[in-house]
């Protein structure tokens, strides 16, 4: 394999550090930046005319300049938020790992002349990048574990055995020892044998480890739950040390996460994956409130439609239903928008550590909070360039939806989305072991929680349609964290909007822009009733009515309390306390009402403030973050 006759690289995780945590930081007063259609410059108020955000490049602005994305550090465009201090996988690759390095059924094994051309990549033709380590473990992963252990439609094709006869000698001498290991583990899949994949044991007791879990994986077969345990507290957080991430080969890592989501995880597996690092950081803070709901989206964000929790949230804790959203700033493989990005993008402070979230969710007037897994979970943080090597997403993208950063003295809730079929019950099963009252897990649209008020096309394709739900709630008020075999009522339905009263409308489609989603989500908080509006009373109103909470019993009535909290006015000392909680750098509130004009920095502008303005500020537009 030509790749392989180059200096072997390796793939640097030095990069991804985890913040530093500032038990005090800075008193920063920011806001959120508008443009009157005059130009002239305002807050977001309760009733204002119609703004536009402040004039940023958009997609289709650089495709008609004749721009690249990568050139330009575009605040407004999800893709700009990837760290371009990464290593970027060969798209040559990773275009087949996309079609081999999946699940049974969904495999689409390669012809020989796509086998061919994987096999004499060499990463020297102009924009090629070199092919990491990390990336063929994970290719050579996916291509073992089909030889082995897949149905005859999805094992290897005719092409592929004919291409990798030809190859394999050449690939003996050119690839590391780790790599072919992993690409003839027991030295009977090519056919001309080799001892090296036989005799392969590792260097160093966590790599030893790994090898020996991994012959299991890339024979089809399954981990036990403190093996797997045991080898993520071994490997975790990533530094690059000599070529290795904490001396073990990033292939071998690569080949393991991505080895175990082909072979479709037991829930021994998955718990193990969800569960590994809840004491990194010592016990999860209990925050006094009487209901808290986790939103677990995919973490890789949406690359076409309005993404809706962040707006949906900040309704929901208006009348009392705390809620903790968690995520990242850019996650492959879609790298689309995150709550993380459109906070940022606002001047919000996303580096909240799990004590400062826990205030901000029991402060009265706040009941919200965002927390990023690079502060609550640094270890797995640290893989995310490893993830982007894999191509596919590994068992992680799964539990980390199931985190319980915060716990509550009252009624606890995790609320999750998914897409491919076959996780919405592990799903319910993780929420069920950590001892929430109530679940639900949503097929919404880009596989996130939010529901459509768009009509099912006629011709759907096969599995469960948008718009599913599934969950579990607690029957009676006792603690199912502390009542062993406590009893639940489970529910299943799809929710269809119009018998709720919603006109049918297409989901508004953004495209990766962060500034397009910010506008559509702020507009239907102001009140203007669409499309954006329509899946925010839906998603508010709906959730509350299937987790059981208080006061939506009746879904209609749950539905008119989300549109109220949306289109009444607020009360000034609402706004007061939440001035408060945003840690401004005045020394009092009563220094900024005297003050008949001040000017107040955000990360992207500046705007002069009068004193009315903050009595209309709007109460959850996520300055409270900073």
């Amino acid at each position: 394999m030509r790749a392989l006759l180059t200096p072997e690289p390796t793939l640097s995780f030095s990069s991804i550090q985890v913040n530093s945590r500032n038990p005090n930081p800075s008193r920063t007063w920011t806001s959120l930046h508008f443009l009157n259609s005059d130009g002239r410059h305002r807050l977001v108020g309760r009733k204002p005319r119609f703004i536009a955000t402040r004039a940023v490049l958009d997609s289709a602005t650089i495709e008609q300049l004749g721009l690249k994305e990568s050139d330009i550090r575009n605040q407004s465009l999800s893709s700009t938020y990837r760290n371009s201090k990464l290593p970027k996988p060969n798209q040559t690759v990773l275009e087949a790992q996309a079609r081999v390095c999946t699940g049974p059924t969904q495999t689409r094994p390669l012809s020989e002349e796509q086998t061919f051309k994987i096999l004499t990549v060499r990463g020297e033709l102009k924009n090629e990048e070199q092919v990491l380590k990390a990336q063929l473990g994970a290719f050579f992963a996916g291509m073992t574990i089909r030889a082995n252990a897949f149905h005859e439609a999805t094992q290897w094709s005719e092409g592929e055995r004919c291409a990798m006869k030809k190859f394999w000698p050449l690939l003996v001498r050119a690839l590391p020892p780790d790599v072919i290991f992993i690409a003839d583990p027991e030295g009977s899949i090519m056919g001309l044998g080799s001892a090296v994949g036989p005799q392969f044991v590792g260097n160093g007791t966590s790599e030893m480890r790994l090898v020996g879990a991994l012959r299991e994986i890339l024979a089809g077969g399954h981990l036990g739950y403190e093996e797997i345990q045991g080898i993520l507290k071994d490997v975790l957080t990533l530094k690059l040390e000599d070529g290795k991430i904490n001396g073990v080969s990033e292939s071998l890592l690569s080949a393991f996460l991505i080895g175990q989501r082909m072979n479709r995880e037991t829930d021994r597996e998955l718990k193990a994956y969800c569960l590994a690092f809840d004491d990194e950081l010592g016990p999860a803070p209990v925050a006094d409130v009487r209901s808290l709901t986790h939103y677990g989206e995919p973490y890789d964000g949406n690359t076409r439609y309005f993404r809706s929790t962040l707006f949906v949230a900040a309704v929901r804790c208006c009348y009392g239903e705390s809620s903790l959203l968690h995520g990242v700033e850019w996650m492959p493989p879609k790298g689309g928008v995150t709550e993380e990005q459109m906070l940022k993008f606002m001047g919000a402070k996303t580096n909240l550590s799990l004590h400062q979230g826990k205030e901000l969710i029991e402060a009265e007037e706040v009941g919200f909070a965002y927390i990023s897994k690079r502060e609550a979970r640094p270890s797995l943080y640290s893989l995310i360039g490893l993830r982007e090597q894999i191509k596919k997403r590994p068992s992680l993208a799964t539990t980390e939806k199931v985190q319980q950063f915060v716990r509550a003295k009252g009624r606890g809730s995790i609320v999750a989305g998914f897409y491919h079929e076959g996780y919405e019950e592990p799903l319910l099963m993780l929420m069920k072991g950590r001892g929430v009252h109530s679940g639900l897990v949503v097929k919404g649209e880009e596989g996130a929680f939010s529901m459509t008020t768009r009509l099912r096309p006629e011709s759907t394709s096969k599995g469960l349609p948008v718009n599913h739900c599934s969950g579990f709630r607690s029957v009676g008020m006792e603690s199912a964290c502390e009542v062993d075999g406590v009893s639940r009522q489970s529910f299943r339905l799809e929710v269809n909007a119009m018998d709720y009263g919603f006109e049918p409308t297409d989901t508004p489609r953004t495209d990766r822009s962060v500034s397009k989603n910010i506008e559509l989500g702020l507009a239907a908080l102001r009140g203007e009733k669409g499309p954006a509006y329509d899946r925010i009373v839906l998603n508010a109103g709906i959730v509350d009515h299937l987790l059981g909470c208080d006061g939506a019993e009746d879904v209609s009535l749950a539905l008119e309390r989300a549109k109220e909290a949306i289109d009444s006015e607020w009360n000034v000392n609402h706004t007061w306390e939440l001035v408060r909680a945003t840690n401004v750098e005045h020394e009092s509130k009563e220094d900024v009402r005297e003050s008949p004009k001040g000017s107040l920095s955000t990360n992207n502008s500046q705007f002069e403030a009068t004193p009315h303005l903050l009595d209309q500020f709007y109460p959850l537009c996520f300055d409270l973050l900073r």
